[in-house]
């Protein structure tokens, strides 16, 4: 639950008329009071109701009768001014339930305590399946002011007893809200009936704000990130200051008649413009499709994929700074990955980098610098698109990540977790869409018979504990034809295999040959070692069993009859 104290006003019959009015969109439905000082004072009920605004003045002059009482001694600012709302997946709670929060909300702040008969006058207004409005005047019966400082934090830890008693969603506060609290701005209510009436199912913020995250993705400067935007369809205004500098933008939908228009900040705290800038200055250099053709350089993807595979490490061991640059340019990453991606996977890559957003933005300041090699692979991923290997590899390590991240948070942000595992979602589905045909496009490079029963007794030397299960899995073509691919590139594939097993663990993965494919895909694309380093990583490997050739005996590998018709 969610707790807003606003600043104190002095117009009682204006805050009660809001509360009992049909509201900016006709949100406001079954006005109704649950709770207050006094169980026999008038509810004045629905603003169209019979006698709506004489109960209402009724109720204003009780609520203001200490406020007149105390004349000059009363506070300027008389009026408190508190809403509660439950999680958006919670249930709907009970008008008694409601009391009973309103009431341990005025008791745990000041307003009114238990048992005190000289407490606040107050009300809570229902007018909403989930929160309610707590209004009370600041003077006590005996005309002296509550003492109620410090209100806010004492609501909070009140709401964090109510979210345990009452079952609901724990929404992370204090030192696990600093670290743990999302940086995306929510939709009103006006926002989300707009949305409806007009028949989309995402508001104008969250539209604007996927079209903002994708430029910038995409964007290597300021000038570019504007023209994307621009090229989206949208509406562009930039703020010059007086000494001729940016100093600000702001975009609205090109759809809307009249144009309602959102500041960068308005849509998330880190796509204000100097977010933004610190971002697109932290940007790594990478070549250019024109440099690129000079000498070798490694597929952008593959160090995306090798940057973003560390990125569990940094969640365990880098300070906060670093690992929120990591986790934004993985966001980043997201939302780049459907205009790479075949049309059947977009729609999926599209919701999961909308997921990861509130699993990952935090209000962590974000030290940009550490992140700038995953960045610039991001920007290079625009002059060398991804084949279904490149992606496939890719996503294989984007759901690593995301794993890392529900595991990250999952001691106290629980919204976080379960973003994370919205996201994961997605995201499996996507590589499940993808992987099989990667696979068997690598397959169709089988080797020949003595090659893959020569990387059957290599794999035994090497990963005794799983070779049996990977020479059953159906990725073990493909992983032949990867070290094949590997050592004629001159890599020794004991070597790679051991690499890649050391890199990321195989006792749990599903397909252990699968994740040795993308590994040594990556591995695979270094610059081989030259003779002298090869016969270091010779000695370094673990003492190697005589092979044994003979069928049926481990070591030996004897191709099934489906695979003899492959390409060789």
């Amino acid at each position: 639950m969610i707790a807003n104290i606003v600043k104190p006003g002095n117009k009682t019959y204006g805050v009660l008329a809001y509360l009992f009015d049909k509201g900016r969109a006709n949100e406001h439905t079954d006005q109704h009071i649950v709770a207050s000082w006094d169980n026999f004072i008038p509810d004045p009920g629905p603003w169209d109701s019979p006698g709506h605004k004489q109960r209402l003045g009724q109720l204003t002059q009780a609520l203001d009768l200490r406020v007149k009482q105390a004349g000059d001694k009363a506070p300027e600012g008389h009026v408190w001014h508190c809403s509660v709302r439950a999680a958006p997946e919670d249930r709907a709670l009970t008008d008694a339930e409601w009391a009973t929060i309103a009431r341990r909300m005025v008791h745990a702040t000041g307003i009114a305590p238990d048992g005190d008969p000289d407490g606040c006058r107050w009300v809570a207004v229902r007018h909403a399946d989930d929160h309610i409005h707590i209004v009370a005047t600041k003077v006590r019966g005996d005309l002296r002011p509550p003492r109620n400082w410090n209100d806010y934090r004492r609501a909070m830890n009140e709401l964090t007893a109510v979210e345990e008693d009452f079952g609901l969603t724990r929404v992370p506060r204090g030192p696990e809200a600093a670290a743990g609290t999302s940086a995306v701005k929510r939709s009103t209510r006006a926002e989300e009936e707009k949305a409806k009436r007009r028949g989309h199912d995402k508001t104008a913020r969250e539209r604007l704000r996927h079209v903002v995250r994708t430029a910038l993705s995409h964007a290597k400067d300021l000038e570019e990130f504007f023209n994307l935007l621009a090229d989206a369809g949208l509406q562009v205004e930039t703020r010059t200051l007086l000494s001729g500098d940016l100093g600000g933008y702001k975009v609205a939908l090109s759809d809307d008649s009249t144009p309602i228009w959102y500041s960068g900040s308005s849509l998330a705290t880190d796509l204000s413009l100097p977010q933004i800038r610190q971002r697109l200055a932290a940007t790594e250099a990478q070549p250019t499709a024109a440099s690129s053709t000079r000498q070798h350089r490694p597929s952008p993807w593959h160090v995306a994929t090798a940057a973003a595979e560390r990125i569990p490490h940094h969640l365990a061991h880098a300070d906060d700074g670093a690992v929120q640059a990591h986790l934004t340019v993985f966001g980043e990453i997201l939302y780049a990955l459907p205009a790479h991606a075949p049309a059947r996977l977009q729609a999926e890559l599209q919701r999961a980098a909308a997921a990861f957003e509130h699993a990952a933005h935090t209000r962590a300041r974000a030290d940009h610098q550490h992140a700038r090699a995953l960045r610039g692979a991001l920007k290079a991923m625009r002059y060398q698109p991804a084949d279904h290997t490149g992606l496939a590899m890719l996503l294989d390590v984007a759901i690593l990540v995301v794993l890392a991240v529900q595991r990250h948070s999952a001691l106290h942000h629980h919204r976080q977790v379960a973003a994370a595992r919205q996201t994961l979602t997605h995201l499996q589905a996507a590589y499940a869409q993808i992987a099989p045909n990667s696979l068997a496009a690598l397959a169709r490079h089988y080797p020949s018979d003595n090659t893959v029963n020569r990387y059957a007794r290599t794999l035994h030397d090497v990963l005794p504990h799983h070779a049996e299960q990977i020479l059953t899995e159906n990725s073990w073509p493909a992983l032949t034809a990867t070290l094949a691919a590997a050592e004629a590139a001159g890599h020794n594939p004991a070597t790679v295999l051991q690499q890649a097993a050391q890199h990321r663990p195989l006792d749990d993965a599903k397909s252990a040959s699968e994740v040795l494919v993308w590994r040594i895909q990556r591995l695979g694309d270094r610059h081989a070692p030259g003779p002298g380093a090869r016969t270091a990583q010779a000695r370094r490997l673990p003492a190697q069993t005589a092979p044994q050739t003979e069928p049926g005996l481990p070591g030996a590998y004897t191709p099934p009859a489906s695979r003899a018709g492959r390409s060789r």
